[in-house]
């Protein structure tokens, strides 16, 4: 319909943002929610190849989130759960 306005879409992939690690797409801390259900998907036949992708993005991450502020790196705890806390466990 004329004049009518069209959502706005955003076409930018959600991928992190070095070095300061936010996301391209929503300026979340990356790995955001719709990074996570995407790599939830893309690696749902390959649990340990997802655990073994962000335990890679974590340890690049925390080496960049401490070059920017080596006077308070970032926590520990914090990064865990960001990067790896959200994946989904297999029943034992």
């Amino acid at each position: 319909m004329a004049g009518q306005r069209r959502p706005l879409v955003s076409h930018t992939p959600h991928t992190p943002l070095r070095p300061i690690w936010l996301c391209r797409a929503c300026a979340a801390p990356w790995p955001c929610g719709s990074a996570r259900l995407a790599l939830t998907a893309e690696y749902a036949d390959d649990p340990v190849g997802l655990c073994v992708y962000l335990c890679a993005t974590l340890h690049e991450a925390v080496a960049d989130l401490y070059r920017l502020n080596p006077d308070d790196g970032p926590d520990p705890r914090a990064v865990f759960e960001r990067f790896l806390g959200w994946v989904p466990r297999r029943p034992t």
